[in-house]
């Protein structure tokens, strides 16, 4: 049968609808028709909220306007029973051949099945732009950084998959404050290679990353960059001692840093530019080739700098300025984000003329809107949360649709091994990089345990358990399933053709019939995630059904003596195979054909 389930359901409920309720007739929209698949199979293949929705509506009682709406419904060989439950709930079980008809449906499709229908396609946004990672290129990336890297990547996929046409795209903060720590940094531990001493920097970066640069610099240019150590020190203020953590002390560390990346601005001058180049250059490339082994990339890489080199940072404050949005306070300019629902109002332009982060940030978005995107995506760490209502409230100041903007927040992941936490910190180059990740666990584990949990929520990710082989791993576990499978077609040996000419009727135990279920919820699954930006949910499917494989798998045997049996089950598990397949490739990870 090729008649979608859910549409015929629609189809014979707005019928009843229209004998039940005649008043809604002219307006379907008034009365929209919820399907959902219950949780419990016992409760059917679809329960409708319809006869609940109406009671409401009608002031009258929700189980007799089920019954009025079963009594309705026209006939059809796609339904096997309608039974009202609850307060009125609605629970329909579909005939056999309705159900097993997804079989065919899936192999007929191929790697296309699962697509959300032409419905929800012509509703939703065609052009979005995705924004992930988005890390400062100031050191290797960590397994934090892993984590948006994952969602983003799949989110992403989730999108193009249904439907959408996506852009993905890396915002590199090559303008900022930190770089400029990572420059002087990195020029620091070159003079010390030439016995030029002048003290590092608890606060500057430490990673062993930074020698690396430093050594980098001394075998292509030698001693062109050393200066002497009382002018690279030259009225610099003191550090406090090491013990202090009081915020005094924090603020005298810092401004010694500041100290010294001005001396080295001042000494070296182009040379300056010339470290400040390397250092990204090296940083960024590490990041990018480290993304793409994990199976992340992107259409566009966006320099912050060139929201400078365009002026369109000056054209965004001015506007913002002549539509009333900034005022001057001690020199500065002050964008009234309170106006906006933020907690206070924000500096975009200091005294000393030079722009602040957040100057370049609305600049960014407005960038954004000009290229022509429906939808904007942000994925941002959760530590970002406050940042939202400033961003979306310099948007309406500058007059675009805020509710095009989506801003989903990625809790940074925890790192567990033997039961033990790992801390990190970048600057003070003590982090387990992502790239060592990936070498521990492999890129499939990698991938999958970040998308596990919902990404605002915390990730404990157990470095023992994505290393582990048991049924306790997820990933291992759909993988299995996956090389099950393609054992069993090996073993079999004939051709795929067969399977799509095979009697599907002959399908009739009860894990059979639930997996066709599973089988044709993998639609709804993609729709709703994608929906709500939540590529978890396909995780979550997959963990289920291959489950459910297994538990068939093992209980019933698929090359039986029986030809017309074993095409039926043959075609189901390649069904499922596909299936599994197709959300795989979604949460880039492999499908091994065997294990």
């Amino acid at each position: 049968m090729s008649v979608d389930p859910k549409t015929e359901l629609t189809r014979l409920l707005q019928q009843a609808l229209v004998s039940v309720a005649p008043e809604f007739s002219s307006n379907a929209a008034a009365m929209p028709i919820l399907l959902e698949r219950p949780r419990d199979p016992a409760h059917g293949d679809f329960a409708t909220n319809l006869a609940m929705q109406l009671a409401r509506l009608l002031k009258k009682n929700p189980r007799e306007l089920a019954a009025r709406l079963v009594a309705e419904l026209p006939l059809s060989p796609l339904v096997q029973k309608a039974e009202i439950a609850g307060a009125g709930f609605i629970n329909f079980t579909l005939d056999a051949s309705a159900r097993v008809s997804v079989v065919a449906a899936t192999l007929a499709a191929g790697a296309a099945y699962g697509r959300p229908d032409a419905a929800f396609a012509s509703s939703a946004p065609q052009k979005v732009l995705v924004e992930f990672v988005s890390a400062n290129p100031t050191g290797p990336l960590h397994v934090g950084h892993g984590r948006g890297a994952a969602y983003g990547a799949s989110l992403a996929s989730l999108l193009a998959f249904a439907g959408w046409d996506v852009t993905r795209e890396y915002y590199v903060n090559d303008a900022g404050r930190q770089m400029d720590i990572l420059a002087v940094s990195t020029w620091l531990r070159y003079l010390e290679a030439f016995e030029i001493q002048v003290g590092f920097p608890p606060n500057g970066y430490q990673g062993d990353y930074v020698r690396v640069m430093a050594a980098q610099l001394r075998d292509a240019r030698g001693e062109r960059y050393t200066r002497p150590a009382a002018a690279v020190l030259d009225g610099t203020p003191g550090l406090p001692d090491a013990t202090r953590d009081d915020a005094a002390a924090k603020t005298q560390r810092e401004q010694h840093l500041d100290a010294l990346i001005a001396n080295g601005k001042k000494l070296l001058g182009e040379d300056w530019n010339a470290i400040h180049q390397h250092v990204l250059t090296e940083q960024l490339s590490d990041g990018r080739g480290d993304l793409e082994e994990f199976g992340v990339h992107f259409e566009v890489w966006f320099s912050e700098k060139a929201l400078f080199d365009t002026g369109l940072v000056a054209r965004c404050v001015d506007q913002l300025e002549k539509a009333g949005h900034l005022y001057v306070q001690d020199g500065a300019k002050w964008f009234k984000s309170t106006a906006f629902g933020d907690e206070k109002d924000r500096v975009v332009q200091r005294e000393n003329g030079i722009y602040t982060y957040f100057a370049s940030d609305i600049a960014y978005h407005l960038n954004k809107y000009e290229r022509g995107f429906d939808r904007l995506i942000n994925i941002w760490g959760a530590d970002h949360h406050g940042y939202i209502p400033r961003v979306k409230g310099a948007i309406q100041a500058l007059g675009l649709e805020e509710a095009r903007l989506d801003v989903a927040l990625v809790q940074f992941a925890v790192l567990y091994s033997n039961g033990e936490k790992i801390s990190m910190t970048t600057r003070g180059g003590r982090f387990v990089t992502l790239r060592d990740l990936r070498h521990e666990v492999g890129n499939d584990a990698c991938r999958f345990f970040y998308v596990l949990r919902k990404a605002d929520q915390h990730l404990d990710f157990d470095l023992d358990l994505a290393k582990s082989q048991s049924s306790d791993n997820p990933v291992y576990y759909i993988q299995y399933a996956h090389a099950r499978i393609c054992s069993v077609m090996n073993q079999w040996g004939g051709e795929a053709a067969a399977l799509q000419e095979a009697d599907l009727s002959r399908l009739e135990t009860s894990r059979e019939l639930a997996l066709t279920g599973k089988l044709a919820a993998f639609p709804e699954i993609i729709a709703t995630a994608a929906q709500e930006l939540a590529p978890h949910q396909v995780a979550f499917y997959l963990k289920d059904l291959a489950a459910e494989f297994h538990a068939w798998y093992n209980a019933e045997r698929m090359l039986v003596e029986d030809e017309a049996l074993k095409l039926a089950r043959l075609a189901l598990a390649a069904a499922i195979r596909q299936v599994i397949y197709n959300g795989m490739v979604i949460l880039g990870v492999s499908c091994p054909e065997n294990m």
